[in-house]
C-alpha cells in the first residue's frame, strides 16, 4: 500500500469511527484531559497497527479492540505522559442539561466496575451483539451474557447509594 493511499484510508477510518473511539476513551477517563490523552494514544496505536490489519475481522471490531486494549493498558499502567491536546468538536463534560447529568451519573457508576466489565458494558451500550462483544473482549457470548446480567444487578445496587 502506498503511503498516500494508506494515509487517506486511515483518515477515512478515523472520520468514520472517531465518535466511537471518543466514547470508549470517555468511559475510561476521569476528566477531559485524560479523554484527550487516551484518544491520542488510541490514534497512535491504530496508526501503528493499521498496515497489519488484514480484514479477518470487521473494521469496527478491530477499532473497538485496539481502543479498548489501549484504554485498559493505560489504566493498568497509570503512567503520566505529556501529550499535545487533540481538538474535538464534542465535549460531553461541558454540557449542562438533564441528559448530560444522567450520563455523568451513569459514567461514575460504570467507572466503579472492573476494567473488563466496563469494556463489556460499553460495547453493550453501543448495541453490539453478545457475539461481537465476545470477539472483541476474547470471551464467549454466553460469558458476555452472564457478566452483563451481574453488572446490571451491581449497577442497580449502586443506584441505592
Amino acid at each position: 500500500m502506498k503511503d498516500l493511499e494508506k494515509e487517506q484510508q486511515f483518515e477515512q477510518m478515523v472520520r468514520e469511527y472517531r465518535s466511537t473511539i471518543y466514547t470508549i476513551c470517555y468511559m475510561f477517563s476521569k476528566d477531559q484531559d485524560e479523554v484527550s490523552d487516551l484518544f491520542q494514544e488510541v490514534l497512535i496505536n491504530l496508526w501503528q497497527s493499521f498496515p497489519s490489519f488484514e480484514g479477518r475481522s470487521k473494521l469496527n471490531s478491530w477499532v473497538y479492540r485496539v481502543s479498548m486494549n489501549v484504554c485498559i493498558s493505560l489504566e493498568r499502567k497509570k503512567k503520566s505522559q505529556r501529550t499535545v491536546p487533540l481538538m474535538m468538536d464534542i465535549n460531553p463534560f461541558e454540557e449542562e442539561n438533564a441528559n448530560s447529568k444522567q450520563m455523568e451519573i451513569l459514567r461514575k457508576r460504570i467507572a466503579r466496575l472492573g476494567i473488563f466489565d466496563r469494556a463489556i458494558i460499553l460495547l453493550w451500550l453501543e448495541n453490539m451483539s453478545y457475539e461481537e462483544i465476545g470477539e472483541i473482549i476474547g470471551i464467549t457470548a454466553k460469558n458476555v451474557s452472564v457478566r452483563l446480567y451481574r453488572m446490571k444487578e451491581e449497577l442497580k445496587k449502586m443506584s441505592n447509594d
